[in-house]
């Protein structure tokens, strides 16, 4: 084999001599450290005493601490509180606007039952030769009590009209007299004599009824 095919050789690097006391010092001085009497010296003056020797010092400690939490506790319970409150207060304003979007025309709603009622009245007391010798008076009668209705609609303003043999609904109908009739079941319409009317589901004003009663034993 040549010179040059032979492999090259590593060179030579001389390994500094370490001092192995010196390790094996701080492996002892690590192993023996007393971190209580660091902390006591260390600390000792800025924790007023010893810094966990003293039982007094420790018992100022917890107490301390026991005031900080309860301290937090309180605090964290007026928090919750307030924000209770506060959504139930936003729930109470809520509902107060959908009250008022619903109910605020329940006032002048009342007024403008009379208008219908009046209507209703000059419909009824035209007899079959008013019909034929003022029928466009009468139908313009009609269409403007239809008009009434349709705006009574769109406010949720809703007729309460019963049947005649309808159980009667106290919270609806308003009896104005009972008597017994024939075949009529006991606490039923016999009678008509006024529509009721409600707003978003609330009573209005109730249905002017008769009510059949029990006719007495012969």
């Amino acid at each position: 084999m040549s010179d040059k095919e032979k492999a090259p050789e590593t060179p030579h690097v001389e390994m500094p001599e370490v001092d192995t006391s010196e390790i094996e010092g701080a492996a002892e001085r690590a192993a023996n450290f007393d971190f209580e009497t660091a902390l006591n010296t260390d600390f000792g003056d800025e924790l007023g005493g010893d810094a966990l020797g003293g039982d007094e010092t420790i018992t100022a400690l917890i107490n301390q601490i026991g005031d900080l939490t309860a301290e937090r506790d309180e605090l964290n319970d007026k928090l919750m509180r307030a924000l209770a409150e506060a959504q139930n207060i936003r729930r109470r304003a809520e509902r107060d606007r959908k009250d008022a979007e619903a109910f605020g025309g329940t006032k002048l709603a009342r007024d403008l039952l009379e208008v219908h009622d009046n209507f209703d009245r000059a419909l009824a007391s035209a007899d079959d030769a008013a019909k034929e010798h003022a029928a466009g008076l009468i139908e313009g009668v009609e269409l403007t009590q239809k008009g009434l209705l349709s705006a009574f609609a769109k406010h949720r303003i809703e007729k309460v009209a019963p049947e005649v043999g309808e159980k009667f609904d106290a919270n609806f109908h308003q009896a104005m007299f009972e008597a017994p009739v024939p075949g009529a079941e006991p606490n039923t319409v016999i009678e008509v004599m006024q529509p009721g009317f409600t707003i978003a589901g609330r009573l209005l004003r109730p249905a002017l009824v008769g009510v059949a009663k029990l006719a007495p034993a012969s």
